[in-house]
């Protein structure tokens, strides 16, 4: 779809903006591990990856008031800050450890290649820690097609607010209408209509449970191999 009447085009597309766990890469054990390692620390519950995959989408802090509601612990300000720090700590430790099971989704690659090639800058823009957000990049061998990761750290609010959007159209230098963002949740298709941004979703990952059906994007893709001909290329 890269007609005139199409919001996204090769013609007005400068940037691609990726959200990353979910809609690069499938990262959701790595998420749980480190989550229930973190909880057990504290003697809370450990939680079902099946479940922990319906909460995905509003960052570290977000997933773990859930746990420790859902625990029925009450825990102040400090506990909470001693969770999140050690979930961080036990996921830098998959890495450092080569216990990390991320996995690209398919076509990625491809889908990123061609982008690169086609002169489109690429950037993610994640509510993932930025340390973790490059650590899971590297893993996959994805780190060097982005000239930016925006992580859930680096903006003073994270996604679905805008400012981490046009935070990396800023960077890349780009203005919003000419920017896609491309993510697999209502939490990345907010962000981006708060931002301005076209969006493109993808179905097959987390949405906090959510069914791909109530995606609202201006498209939805089966698949990263779509991608590029969306664009126009």
């Amino acid at each position: 779809m890269s007609d005139e009447s199409s919001p996204i085009t090769r013609r007005t597309t400068r940037a691609v903006l990726f959200d990353l766990d979910g809609t690069l890469v499938d990262t959701i054990d790595d998420i749980a591990l480190a989550l229930n390692r973190a909880l057990q620390d504290h003697q809370v519950d450990r939680l079902p990856t099946s479940l922990v995959r319906t909460w995905v989408g509003k960052g570290a802090p977000r997933l773990i008031a859930r746990a420790l509601e859902r625990s029925q612990v009450v825990a102040d300000t400090p506990m909470k800050a001693a969770i999140f720090n050690e979930f961080i700590i036990h996921y830098e430790r998959l890495h450092e450890r080569s216990e990390s099971t991320a996995t690209l989704f398919p076509n990625v690659i491809s889908a990123l290649a061609a982008l690169q090639s086609a002169g489109v800058a690429l950037s993610v823009v994640t509510n993932k820690q930025r340390n973790l957000a490059c650590a899971t990049l590297r893993h996959v061998g994805l780190l060097s097609y982005f000239d930016h990761i925006v992580g859930g750290d680096t903006c003073a609010q994270r996604k679905p607010h805008p400012m981490p959007i046009l935070h990396a159209c800023a960077l890349l230098g780009v203005a919003a209408d000419a920017a896609v963002m491309v993510g697999d949740s209502m939490n990345d298709v907010d962000a981006a209509r708060a931002a301005g941004v076209p969006v493109v979703c993808v179905p097959y990952g987390y949405n906090e449970g959510a069914s791909s059906d109530e995606l609202t994007g201006d498209y939805l893709i089966n698949s990263f191999a779509e991608l590029p001909a969306l664009l126009g290329l």
